[in-house]
């Protein structure tokens, strides 16, 4: 069929497409932002280490905490600065890796992520968008820490999975097959979150199977419509991010643990202290990771991460179109500010502490 046949069908084809806008490739953003040899070998590193954690090889707790979603590349490197500086001295006892969130699943409508909207006005810079993540990300390696991202549009992670340690798939997205399938294909190990409403079976069923092989259309680093055989995400694990009740204490983790098991699955869980877990009360959290910290300290060694929002700022703040906003403080969900993050990522390593000597 030649061009002209298919614009003779525009009408058919695309009756609510108001416009399409062309894509800078992954090829080429990634040429113009490139990965240096020792990122790489640092981003490999710390694959290796989470993939150490998960395995229980290294008795450390992974913790991936940062803001609930990046707006504002400034705040969000500052943040970083901040976090790598304690992320080594609690090296001994925690790896630590930044949550640099910048695609956002809406229950609804509201703002999608930097990536979608870096302007913050419902423009679409998608372009701009990709550049800037993979500029922040790469100022975030520099501080040596580590990167954690959730996957949400499958073409994203094209443009900066090279430099991710950990990935998530969230609780509105892990009962989808294409996002089972993105995540078999990853190269690093990636949690799936239970469904909102606190269904943990669907994560575990997710787990399953991102493990197995898969085929699927994507595209390429050059932006090419391709299929994409996967080998298989054999560090792939259940995050607890409770639902209609809370599930991060000893019964919510005993209960997933059966199901992991049963499922012949390896039994090693990632608890969110937020979301659910919180009640969606940023205040909560310090409260909550010092639950799920008690277990660790009692000997639990399947509780291998914890995850927490945090910011400079507690709370978070409405999204007005012109309207000024609070440097460091989200606009998306509330969070911890970086007084209250200290006194958790103390308390997680004194857990971890005490998991050794109880050993």
């Amino acid at each position: 069929m030649s061009v002209t046949d298919v614009r003779r069908h525009d009408g058919v084809r695309d009756r609510r497409i108001a416009r399409v806008v062309p894509l800078t490739t992954p090829a080429r953003i990634l040429e113009r932002l490139p990965l240096a040899d020792e990122q790489a070998e640092q981003v490999v590193s710390h694959r290796e280490q989470t993939t150490a954690i998960l395995e229980g090889v290294d008795d450390r707790l992974l913790v991936v905490v940062g803001p609930c979603s990046v707006h504002d590349a400034e705040a969000a490197l500052e943040y970083a600065r901040r976090l790598s500086a304690r992320a080594r001295e609690l090296a001994t006892d925690l790896f630590v890796a930044m949550r640099v969130y910048f695609e956002k699943p809406r229950t609804t409508t509201g703002w999608k992520g930097l990536i979608n909207d870096p302007h913050l006005d419902g423009t679409f810079d998608v372009d701009t968008g990709l550049s800037t993540a993979r500029e922040l990300l790469l100022e975030v390696l520099a501080l040596g820490l580590p990167v954690g991202v959730e996957w949400l549009d499958p073409i994203t992670p094209q443009y900066i999975s090279d430099t991710v340690a950990w990935g998530a798939i969230g609780a509105r997205t892990t009962e989808s097959q294409t996002h089972r399938q993105l995540g078999s294909g990853l190269s690093m190990p990636v949690g799936f979150k239970n469904r909102t409403d606190g269904n943990v079976q669907v994560a575990v069923d997710a787990v399953r199977a991102a493990a197995a092989q898969h085929a699927f259309a994507g595209v390429d680093a050059r932006g090419v419509p391709a299929i994409l055989h996967t080998s298989g995400n054999p560090d792939g694990h259940v995050i607890l991010r409770g639902g209609g009740a809370p599930n991060h204490d000893a019964d919510g983790v005993a209960s997933a643990l059966e199901r992991l098991r049963s499922a012949g699955l390896p039994e090693r869980l990632v608890v969110d202290a937020s979301h659910g877990n919180s009640g969606k009360n940023h205040e909560r959290q310090p409260a909550v990771a010092a639950e799920i910290g008690a277990q660790v300290a009692a000997g639990n060694r399947a509780i291998v991460g914890v995850m927490l929002e945090s910011f400079l700022v507690a709370g978070c703040q409405d999204l007005e179109a012109g309207g000024p906003l609070t440097y460091g403080q989200s606009i998306t969900d509330a969070c911890m500010d970086w007084d209250a993050t200290v006194g958790v990522l103390d308390g997680l390593a004194g857990a971890v502490r005490g998991r050794r000597a109880a050993a």
